[in-house]
């Protein structure tokens, strides 16, 4: 039977990238991966955060927590080591704190160019480790360009509203689902996956779906 895996996400958050990557190695090892449709839905860890913000991940953190600017590094530290055991390679150093909603109408539109998967590891990759301002329209329009898709019509999709209303409802449907928090994986609408899980946890989830086990 086919899978359709659906996954809530945001572009800031370190744990749905990590998440994502035990997801897809988990999928590479799923003997009926051609079966598995993954859709990427909107959700933003802080809606009401500005496009520019004068502080660093650190601070927000710190901020956030009620913890010392060095705890809130230290913290960091442990999610960047997390990270590299999976490949990936986080400088929250140069991370650029922005409201993410423009990124994900982004999503929405390169789904419909059937850039989905392609234009959220760009996002992934162009905030965690080459510091750039995923919520500055510009920056968007030109991530979208790198992947092959027409950076010009990106820039005019973004100069508009188109897509924020599919945003919005992927996030009533998390509010509807009772989501707190992401990664969240919903695997045919049944099995929920919350959090950057483990492999082994992910291919156990697939062969549940798939009636294996």
């Amino acid at each position: 039977m086919s899978i359709q895996v659906e996954i809530w996400w945001d572009i800031m958050c370190p744990f749905c990238y990590i998440g994502k990557t035990r997801f897809e190695a988990a999928l590479k090892q799923f003997p009926k991966r051609e079966s598995v449709t993954v859709i990427y839905r909107s959700y933003e860890l802080d809606p009401r955060a500005e496009r520019d913000i004068d502080q660093d991940v650190h601070d927000m953190l710190a901020a956030k927590y009620g913890m010392s600017r060095e705890q809130a590094k230290s913290m960091n530290d442990n999610v960047a080591q997390m990270a590299k055991e999976v490949g990936l390679a986080f400088d929250f150093d140069g991370m650029v704190l922005t409201n993410t909603f423009d990124a994900h109408r982004m999503i929405h539109w390169a789904s419909t160019q059937g850039k989905q998967a392609e234009m959220a590891d760009r996002l992934f990759q162009a905030y965690f480790t080459e510091a750039k301002h995923v919520g500055e329209p510009a920056q968007l329009a030109a991530l979208a360009g790198e992947i092959g898709l027409d950076a010009e019509a990106a820039a005019a999709m973004l100069a508009g509203s188109d897509f924020a209303d599919a945003v919005r409802a992927d996030e009533h449907a998390a509010q509807q689902l009772g989501v707190r928090g992401v990664p969240f994986f919903l695997l045919n609408r049944k099995l929920a996956v919350t959090g950057a899980q483990s492999v082994d946890v992910f291919l156990d989830a697939l062969q549940q779906s798939s009636g294996e086990a």
